[in-house]
């Protein structure tokens, strides 16, 4: 039996031992819930709070498509949980393909940066062209603030006053654009290819605003774009009342009442007995206008985030300032979902070989 001193030591000693082994627990269960605790403050943090969201657009300041992208950037941020700044930066080249080329392979898929291309920007992954450096079907689609048809109009100091007198022309008219994909190219390619209408493009404007500069000076006189874009900015706004430019041809299914003198591309097909090969190869290529004003993220992109952009995006498109402003600026909201531009793409892009091959053929590839 150990004396009574020894076994006190031995009981201070467990107690020490037992007070060490709860302080050990205690800081555990300290680090355990502060980790656990700053973790779920984390997850309640809306991710967009304090962040900026760099918004891409693939044309020139004051165009319509920079118009577009500042006007949801305005609006925008109040709809995206957390309350993100929201700023446009353009980057222009090539009708819109070096931004595409960025936001796609350099641009963190993290949902910061959002692209607004060139509505034809399919185009060029359709014919292959050796500069495209993504798979539009592998993009994130946010969604589209509008539909839109292709105008194509001339100066009307001009001798042409319809397609006719353009397959007629001795000496071609020259019309600019931005790139190969853009709308002056495209058109000026397929009234080349299906009708014999010779027009000499001048490409390489940075954008739609220097193009239609350019118009004005008179280094050309004609050009393609949105039809929405020529009857809601200037100069065209001046244009209509001195009665500057002429409207040769639209690319809808149907007659815009803004121009009804412009007949549709399938109006002009049809007059001119174009095949029905040509004539599939000539909608593949004028399908831009379905695309409208599109959206889309790097892929990568988590989902719950695509899913943020895309639910906000279609609330920012409700929204009364954003609308009164779209009206100030003869701007026609038309929203189209995210899902509903991934399913369009994959359409566009499934197309038969001949098909493929006559639009390469058509755009010089």
């Amino acid at each position: 039996m150990l004396p009574a001193v020894s076994r006190s030591k031995e009981v201070v000693v467990k107690r020490h031992i037992q007070l060490q082994i709860l302080f050990v627990m205690c800081a555990a269960l300290s680090v355990f819930f502060s980790t656990f605790i700053a973790s779920a403050l984390a997850q309640s943090e809306p991710f967009y709070k304090g962040k900026t969201v760099r918004f891409i657009v693939g044309s020139g300041t004051g165009a319509f498509y920079d118009l577009w992208g500042r006007l949801i950037a305005r609006h925008w941020g109040k709809y995206i949980p957390g309350n993100p700044e929201v700023i446009v930066q353009n980057m222009t080249g090539a009708g819109s393909l070096t931004a595409t080329n960025y936001v796609y392979g350099v641009a963190k898929p993290d949902g910061l940066t959002v692209l607004l291309p060139n509505n034809s920007i399919y185009i060029e992954q359709l014919v292959g062209r050796k500069e495209v450096q993504f798979d539009l079907r592998k993009f994130h689609w946010i969604g589209s603030a509008s539909q839109d048809s292709i105008l194509f109009y001339m100066r009307a100091d001009t001798p042409f006053k319809s397609v006719a007198d353009i397959v007629r022309a001795k000496q071609p008219p020259s019309c600019g654009g931005s790139g190969t994909t853009s709308s002056d190219y495209i058109v000026a390619k397929i009234l080349d290819l299906t009708l014999g209408a010779k027009i000499n493009s001048v490409s390489g404007y940075p954008g739609g605003t220097e193009a239609d500069l350019a118009v004005e000076k008179g280094e050309i006189v004609c050009r393609a774009h949105t039809l929405a874009g020529h009857f809601g900015r200037e100069p065209f706004n001046s244009w209509h009342k001195k009665g500057f430019d002429r409207h040769l041809l639209q690319s809808g299914r149907k007659r815009d009442p803004r121009a009804p003198e412009a007949p549709t591309m399938y109006e002009v097909l049809e007059e001119f007995k174009v095949p029905n090969n040509s004539r599939r190869v000539a909608q593949a290529l004028l399908s831009g206008g379905e695309f409208g004003r599109p959206l889309m993220v790097t892929p990568g992109t988590p989902p719950e985030r695509v899913k943020i952009l895309r639910e906000s995006f279609a609330k920012v498109l409700k929204d009364e300032e954003l609308l009164a402003e779209a009206r100030k600026g003869k701007m026609d909201v038309d929203y189209s979902s995210g899902e509903e531009l991934e399913t369009l793409v994959k359409e566009v892009l499934d197309q038969p070989r001949e098909v493929i091959e006559q639009a390469r053929k058509i755009l010089g590839n």
